[in-house]
């Protein structure tokens, strides 16, 4: 029998890539997947029996600039936290400043940084609790030439373009950052993320400018600009959106999840395709706190939890066209977080203050990445 560099023993392993949902042990060399199995044997070992073990955790979106933006947090700390390998930062950084969260963050981090880059030339640049200006407001930031030439330089690492649009993002702008934005992802043959906040513009009004491929995220917010409709059916220019590919990530943060939403949504069978925490320097304290907790909250509304953890692996990997991540298919990258799934009573609030009493909890136990193991502090 081969003996392999490291080996996860005995975990409930469930990959939806591939249909697995057993106890089984996860083998891995040179960095990279080896197999799926029982009885493997390891150089180092970790015996995993009582906890999940998922192909490595993927949030899709995160803001983790940290030091070089005002709403960017520590990413090592926040994927121990949250047994996330994969961070993809959605435009903290734009053309103007890329080349430090480069330099500075994503060449020095542990846990893989991915980025969408922001179409504004300083990416956002005043978030906290008592400066914020949208940096989609002033069209004189908007720079799609920058914006190409930056991410066609960086395509290991950038993996599409960044827009938010709405009252608060792009004031009276309207569709006018999204069109720019939209131009420049097509010159890249990339794919962009688009926020949306309140009107204007309207959701449906975006929905229609985006393309196969592109993901809309915040995509289960509250009113004005939710996906349900007053009788809690689903809009239907939404399931047309659906229908011509455009990818629903629920970009959970500080104003962009709310449970009734939530509720409407999965009872019309209308599930997300990305769950994503966009933590960032206020959400991190609530109501988002981190990737698990945004799980979590999907599987007390009844999600399955095969449907959740889908959500976070296979999902976004294809959203990213990394087909190497969010699998343990053999070859894949090797990566894997380690769960445990608690019962008890859990409190889980929302972006409008609604409290839900779960009875399921996800926790951290620990992550490897490139076939190495990192603790988690819970662990």
């Amino acid at each position: 029998m081969a003996l392999h560099d490291f080996v996860l023993r005995g975990g409930r392993v469930v990959d939806p890539s591939q249909g697995i949902d057993r106890i089984a042990d996860v083998a891995f060399a040179d960095g990279h997947v080896a197999m799926v199995g029982e009885g493997l044997k390891g150089r180092r070992e970790r015996d995993v029996a009582g906890h999940l073990v998922t192909p490595g955790l993927i949030d899709l979106h995160t803001h983790v600039y940290a030091g070089g933006t005002s709403l960017g947090v520590d990413p090592e700390a926040f994927a121990r936290k949250s047994a996330v390998t994969t961070l993809v930062d959605t435009g903290s950084a734009g053309p103007g400043n890329f080349a430090g969260f480069r330099d500075h963050v994503i060449a020095r981090s542990k846990p893989r940084i991915l980025a969408y880059l922001n179409i504004s030339f300083a990416g956002i640049y005043a978030f906290s609790k008592r400066v914020s200006v949208g940096e989609s407001g002033d069209h004189r930031l908007l720079a799609p030439i920058d914006t190409v030439d930056v991410a066609d330089r960086n395509r290991d690492v950038i993996v599409g373009i960044k827009v938010r649009v709405g009252r608060n993002a792009s004031g009276e702008q309207g569709t006018v950052p999204l069109l720019i934005a939209r131009q420049a992802a097509e010159r890249l043959g990339m794919s962009m993320m688009v926020h949306i906040d309140e009107p204007p513009p309207t959701l449906d009004e975006v929905l229609a400018l985006m393309r196969p491929g592109d993901v809309l995220t915040h995509c289960f917010r509250p009113f004005p600009n939710t996906p349900a409709t007053a009788d809690g059916n689903v809009e239907p220019f939404v399931l047309a959106a659906r229908e011509r590919g455009i990818i629903f990530d629920i970009g959970h943060g500080m104003g962009s999840f709310a449970f009734r939403t939530g509720r409407a949504m999965l009872a019309r069978d209308f599930m997300p395709d990305c769950i994503s925490s966009d933590v960032h320097s206020l959400s991190i304290q609530g109501p988002a706190f981190d990737l698990l907790t945004t799980m979590s909250k999907f599987l007390c509304l009844g999600m399955p939890l095969t449907e959740v953890v889908r959500c976070a692996t296979e999902n976004p990997a294809k959203a990213l066209k990394r087909p190497e991540l969010g699998t343990f298919r053999q070859g894949g990258v090797g990566d894997a977080s380690v769960l445990a799934l608690e019962t008890g009573k859990f409190d889980y609030v929302d972006v409008v203050g609604e409290h839900l009493e779960g009875n399921t909890r996800l926790f951290a136990r620990g992550l490897v990445i490139g076939g190495d193991w990192l603790e988690s502090p819970s662990s």
